[in-house]
Protein backbone atom coordinates (compact mmCIF):
# COMPACT_ATOMS: atom_id res chain seq x y z
CA UNK A 1 0.00 0.00 0.00
CA UNK A 2 1.00 3.41 -0.83
CA UNK A 3 -0.62 6.82 0.48
CA UNK A 4 0.44 10.58 0.09
CA UNK A 5 -1.04 12.17 3.34
CA UNK A 6 -2.00 16.24 2.51
CA UNK A 7 1.87 16.56 0.65
CA UNK A 8 3.37 19.80 -0.52
CA UNK A 9 7.16 20.13 -1.88
CA UNK A 10 8.59 23.39 -1.64
CA UNK A 11 12.08 23.98 -3.50
CA UNK A 12 12.52 28.03 -1.79
CA UNK A 13 9.88 30.07 -1.11
CA UNK A 14 8.63 30.17 -4.56
CA UNK A 15 8.53 26.99 -5.77
CA UNK A 16 6.16 24.80 -5.08
CA UNK A 17 6.30 21.23 -6.82
CA UNK A 18 3.47 19.67 -5.22
CA UNK A 19 0.83 20.83 -3.27
CA UNK A 20 -1.58 19.22 -0.87
CA UNK A 21 -1.45 15.87 -2.76
CA UNK A 22 -3.22 13.13 -1.53
CA UNK A 23 -3.91 9.11 -3.07
CA UNK A 24 -3.68 5.76 -2.14
CA UNK A 25 -2.29 3.25 -4.47
CA UNK A 26 -2.91 -0.90 -3.28
CA UNK A 27 -1.05 -3.47 -3.27
CA UNK A 28 -0.59 -4.97 -7.28
CA UNK A 29 -2.02 -1.71 -8.90
CA UNK A 30 -0.62 -0.37 -11.83
CA UNK A 31 -0.95 3.42 -12.31
CA UNK A 32 -0.02 5.92 -14.92
CA UNK A 33 0.39 9.61 -13.28
CA UNK A 34 0.20 12.11 -16.42
CA UNK A 35 0.32 15.79 -17.09
CA UNK A 36 2.37 18.10 -18.61
CA UNK A 37 6.17 18.70 -17.65
CA UNK A 38 6.40 20.74 -14.10
CA UNK A 39 3.34 19.15 -13.25
CA UNK A 40 5.09 17.27 -10.41
CA UNK A 41 5.28 13.79 -11.43
CA UNK A 42 8.92 13.18 -10.69
CA UNK A 43 8.47 15.25 -7.21
CA UNK A 44 5.98 12.47 -6.44
CA UNK A 45 8.59 9.51 -7.63
CA UNK A 46 11.39 10.83 -5.42
CA UNK A 47 9.31 11.72 -2.40
CA UNK A 48 8.86 7.62 -2.70
CA UNK A 49 12.54 6.68 -3.08
CA UNK A 50 12.89 9.07 -0.24
CA UNK A 51 15.70 11.21 -2.66
CA UNK A 52 13.52 14.21 -1.57
CA UNK A 53 11.66 14.65 1.76
CA UNK A 54 8.18 16.71 1.55
CA UNK A 55 8.21 20.14 3.25
CA UNK A 56 4.56 18.95 4.57
CA UNK A 57 2.91 15.31 5.03
CA UNK A 58 3.34 12.54 4.69
CA UNK A 59 4.57 9.64 2.98
CA UNK A 60 3.81 5.84 3.63
CA UNK A 61 4.82 2.73 1.68
CA UNK A 62 2.91 -0.24 3.84
CA UNK A 63 3.56 0.17 7.76
CA UNK A 64 6.58 2.79 7.01
CA UNK A 65 6.25 6.43 7.42
CA UNK A 66 8.99 7.18 4.66
CA UNK A 67 10.31 10.23 5.02
CA UNK A 68 10.63 9.78 8.95
CA UNK A 69 12.52 6.77 8.64
CA UNK A 70 16.24 6.89 9.68
CA UNK A 71 19.26 6.74 7.44
CA UNK A 72 19.96 3.28 8.57
CA UNK A 73 16.47 1.99 7.42
CA UNK A 74 16.84 3.17 3.98
CA UNK A 75 18.77 0.16 2.68
CA UNK A 76 15.31 -1.64 3.63
CA UNK A 77 13.41 0.71 1.38
CA UNK A 78 15.52 0.50 -1.60
CA UNK A 79 14.81 -3.59 -0.90
CA UNK A 80 11.00 -3.02 -1.23
CA UNK A 81 11.22 0.14 -3.93
CA UNK A 82 12.21 -0.07 -7.93
CA UNK A 83 13.59 2.81 -10.20
CA UNK A 84 13.39 2.97 -13.83
CA UNK A 85 14.93 6.10 -15.21
CA UNK A 86 14.23 7.65 -18.88
CA UNK A 87 17.95 8.00 -19.14
CA UNK A 88 18.64 4.61 -17.72
CA UNK A 89 21.98 5.61 -15.32
CA UNK A 90 23.65 2.39 -15.83
CA UNK A 91 27.27 1.58 -15.30
CA UNK A 92 29.30 2.31 -18.45
CA UNK A 93 32.17 0.36 -17.37
CA UNK A 94 30.17 -2.95 -15.99
CA UNK A 95 28.38 -5.71 -18.27
CA UNK A 96 24.71 -6.18 -18.53
CA UNK A 97 25.37 -8.83 -15.67
CA UNK A 98 27.14 -6.88 -13.48
CA UNK A 99 24.87 -3.61 -13.99
CA UNK A 100 21.96 -6.08 -12.64
CA UNK A 101 24.21 -7.48 -9.87
CA UNK A 102 25.00 -4.06 -7.94
CA UNK A 103 21.18 -4.33 -6.89
CA UNK A 104 21.88 -7.42 -5.03
CA UNK A 105 25.79 -6.44 -4.05
CA UNK A 106 24.18 -3.82 -1.89
CA UNK A 107 21.53 -6.44 -0.24
CA UNK A 108 24.78 -8.63 0.42
CA UNK A 109 23.65 -11.62 -1.71
CA UNK A 110 26.39 -14.64 -1.52
CA UNK A 111 27.85 -14.85 -5.46
CA UNK A 112 25.88 -17.77 -5.88
CA UNK A 113 22.67 -16.34 -5.15
CA UNK A 114 23.63 -13.20 -7.28
CA UNK A 115 24.93 -15.30 -10.55
CA UNK A 116 21.34 -17.58 -9.91
CA UNK A 117 19.04 -13.97 -9.79
CA UNK A 118 20.77 -12.68 -12.86
CA UNK A 119 19.65 -15.25 -14.91
CA UNK A 120 16.35 -15.27 -13.72
CA UNK A 121 15.92 -11.20 -14.63
CA UNK A 122 18.09 -11.98 -18.00
CA UNK A 123 15.36 -14.22 -18.73
CA UNK A 124 12.16 -11.65 -17.48
CA UNK A 125 13.45 -8.97 -19.72
CA UNK A 126 14.88 -11.07 -23.09
CA UNK A 127 18.60 -10.34 -22.52
CA UNK A 128 19.42 -13.94 -22.10
CA UNK A 129 22.13 -13.55 -25.10
CA UNK A 130 23.53 -9.98 -23.86
CA UNK A 131 25.13 -11.15 -19.97
CA UNK A 132 28.36 -10.08 -21.22
CA UNK A 133 27.65 -6.92 -23.42
CA UNK A 134 28.58 -3.55 -22.16
CA UNK A 135 25.83 -0.66 -22.23
CA UNK A 136 27.46 1.25 -25.34
CA UNK A 137 27.09 -2.15 -27.39
CA UNK A 138 23.49 -2.26 -26.42
CA UNK A 139 20.66 -0.21 -28.52
CA UNK A 140 18.42 2.19 -26.50
CA UNK A 141 15.54 -0.27 -25.68
CA UNK A 142 17.94 -3.12 -24.89
CA UNK A 143 19.93 -0.59 -22.37
CA UNK A 144 16.12 0.14 -20.84
CA UNK A 145 15.47 -3.41 -20.36
CA UNK A 146 18.61 -3.42 -18.05
CA UNK A 147 18.00 -0.49 -16.33
CA UNK A 148 14.39 -2.35 -15.40
CA UNK A 149 16.37 -5.95 -14.38
CA UNK A 150 18.20 -3.53 -12.16
CA UNK A 151 15.15 -2.45 -10.49
CA UNK A 152 13.33 -5.60 -10.00
CA UNK A 153 16.63 -8.16 -9.52
CA UNK A 154 16.24 -7.59 -5.52
CA UNK A 155 12.22 -8.48 -5.93
CA UNK A 156 11.32 -5.29 -4.85
CA UNK A 157 7.16 -4.82 -4.36
CA UNK A 158 6.95 -1.57 -5.62
CA UNK A 159 8.29 -0.42 -9.10
CA UNK A 160 8.75 3.39 -10.12
CA UNK A 161 9.03 4.56 -13.80
CA UNK A 162 9.80 8.18 -14.80
CA UNK A 163 9.50 8.07 -18.66
CA UNK A 164 10.76 4.84 -19.39
CA UNK A 165 9.43 5.12 -22.79
CA UNK A 166 10.59 9.23 -23.71
CA UNK A 167 13.68 7.76 -25.51
CA UNK A 168 12.50 5.05 -27.74
CA UNK A 169 11.01 4.68 -30.96
CA UNK A 170 7.04 3.49 -30.60
CA UNK A 171 8.18 0.04 -31.25
CA UNK A 172 10.55 -0.55 -28.91
CA UNK A 173 8.31 1.70 -26.41
CA UNK A 174 5.84 -1.37 -26.28
CA UNK A 175 8.31 -3.71 -26.00
CA UNK A 176 9.36 -2.00 -22.79
CA UNK A 177 5.89 -1.39 -22.08
CA UNK A 178 4.97 -5.33 -22.30
CA UNK A 179 7.70 -5.91 -19.67
CA UNK A 180 6.47 -3.41 -17.17
CA UNK A 181 3.41 -5.00 -17.32
CA UNK A 182 4.32 -8.52 -17.15
CA UNK A 183 5.75 -7.55 -14.04
CA UNK A 184 2.81 -6.14 -12.91
CA UNK A 185 1.07 -9.20 -13.38
CA UNK A 186 3.13 -10.86 -11.00
CA UNK A 187 1.93 -8.91 -8.25
CA UNK A 188 4.32 -5.98 -7.75
CA UNK A 189 3.37 -2.03 -7.76
CA UNK A 190 3.97 0.09 -10.91
CA UNK A 191 3.80 4.08 -10.69
CA UNK A 192 5.17 4.92 -13.93
CA UNK A 193 4.93 8.92 -14.84
CA UNK A 194 4.22 8.60 -18.89
CA UNK A 195 3.49 11.35 -21.66
CA UNK A 196 3.11 8.68 -24.00
CA UNK A 197 -0.84 8.97 -24.94
CA UNK A 198 -0.98 5.92 -27.11
CA UNK A 199 0.42 3.70 -24.33
CA UNK A 200 -2.09 5.05 -21.27
CA UNK A 201 -5.14 5.27 -23.94
CA UNK A 202 -4.06 1.36 -24.89
CA UNK A 203 -3.65 0.25 -21.55
CA UNK A 204 -6.71 1.48 -19.79
CA UNK A 205 -4.88 1.65 -16.02
CA UNK A 206 -5.60 4.23 -13.44
CA UNK A 207 -5.01 7.43 -14.12
CA UNK A 208 -3.84 10.16 -11.90
CA UNK A 209 -3.85 14.02 -13.58
CA UNK A 210 -1.23 16.39 -12.31
CA UNK A 211 -1.20 19.94 -13.73
CA UNK A 212 0.83 22.63 -11.39
CA UNK A 213 1.39 20.20 -8.61
CA UNK A 214 -2.10 19.44 -7.52
CA UNK A 215 -3.66 16.22 -8.55
CA UNK A 216 -7.20 17.34 -10.76
CA UNK A 217 -8.48 13.69 -11.88
CA UNK A 218 -8.18 10.37 -10.64
CA UNK A 219 -9.85 7.73 -12.42
CA UNK A 220 -9.68 4.14 -13.15
CA UNK A 221 -9.58 2.45 -16.29
CA UNK A 222 -9.22 5.73 -17.98
CA UNK A 223 -7.34 7.84 -20.87
CA UNK A 224 -4.86 10.17 -21.51
CA UNK A 225 -7.29 13.38 -22.65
Amino acid sequence: MILFESVTKKYGPRITAVNEVNFKVGDGEFIFLIGPSGAGKTTVLRLLNREIMPTVGSVFIDDWEVNKLPKSKLPYLRRKVGFIFQDFKLLPDRTVGENIGVALEILNRSRQEINKRIGEVLDIVHLEDKLNYFPRQLSLGEQQRVAIGRAIAGNTSVILADEPTGNLDPKTSWEILKIINDINKEGKTVIMASHNVDIVNSMKKRVIVMKKGKIIKDEKRSRYL
